[in-house]
């Protein structure tokens, strides 16, 4: 069992980042020489992912030219012989993987941009990936993780990770009956919940793999925290009806949806990078030692 279809809600303000996302998407938004969107696919192809479904808004046409063929760019590189570069332009899309763009009308939640996949979903499994949280998996990326886990049981599975439990206001939080390493059955999750209302400190991240019937039960939800239509809530629906597992990746998850997460990014990404890492590495220990 193989998930083909990838979504990737990408319709935000990015209002965090203003004014560097008033005219350019924050998925844009690089970490050293790519940018998070890129990460996002390249995360998702690497779970077999072959169509990949963009929801969008009027402002984020930069996605749209980013994996898109730029032929005076490619031939600009051609004729100056940067070969090394010209390879790595056009892999920014993979061969064999096709893109699907659809706009989300209206700003109306995480819910409610899933449910404008349906038309390209159809009645297959598919992931969703929140390009806004970068995870660095451990030996494989977390995608690929949750397809294993996927191909296993044959169900929904939802990426999680432990949190502060003074921070579970800012997450959906997941009830789990333990039935693995790392993995659960979700008995109940809350969105947004206070400190001591939450069941647990198991917060979801922007990683899922879910059944089609999420659309109907979408379709059946109504506004929640922060009068949006939460994806949360329609999971909550779909534990009456079907088993969702809960999996705590391997890894590390850079929240780069906030300054402090993508700096953090930046900083670990750079330190790995085959072309400068050693050299900021120097750079960045002068650095800490004047500090």
């Amino acid at each position: 069992m193989r998930i083909r279809k990838a979504v990737f809600p990408v319709a935000g303000l990015g209002t965090r980042f203003l004014p560097a996302t008033k005219a350019s998407a924050k998925e844009m938004l690089p970490i050293v020489d790519k940018p998070l969107i890129q990460y996002a696919v390249m995360e998702a192809v690497s779970a077999g992912a072959e169509e990949l479904v963009f929801i969008t808004s009027n402002n984020k046409n930069s996605i749209l030219d980013h994996f898109d063929r730029s032929y005076e760019l490619e031939k600009t590189l051609e004729e100056k012989g940067k070969t090394e570069t010209l390879k790595v332009v056009r892999e920014v899309l993979p061969k064999g993987v096709s893109c699907i763009y659809i706009r989300q009308p209206e700003a109306l939640g995480l819910g409610h941009a899933v449910a404008c996949a349906e038309v390209a979903v159809g009645d297959e499994d598919f992931s969703v990936i929140l390009a806004d949280d970068l995870i660095d998996g451990r030996l494989r990326p977390c995608l690929a993780q949750m397809q294993r886990i996927y191909a296993e049981y044959g169900t929904s599975v939802i990426a999680v990770q432990r949190v502060p439990q003074e921070e579970t206001h800012k997450y959906g939080i997941v009830e789990v009956e333990p039935i693995g390493p790392r993995l659960g059955e979700i008995r109940r999750i809350v969105e947004k919940p206070k400190p001591e209302d939450a069941p647990s400190n198991l917060a979801v991240v922007g990683r899922y793999i879910l059944t089609p019937r999420i659309f109907k039960l979408i379709e059946a939800t109504e506004r929640g925290a922060g009068g949006e239509i939460q994806l949360t809530d329609a999971i909550a629906r779909m534990l009456e009806e079907q088993t969702v597992l809960a999996y705590e990746f391997e890894g590390t998850r850079y929240d780069c949806g906030s300054k402090l997460g993508y700096l953090q990014a930046n900083v670990e990404f750079a330190l790995k990078h085959s072309e400068c890492g050693e050299d900021f590495r120097e750079w960045l220990a002068d650095r800490a030692k004047e500090l």
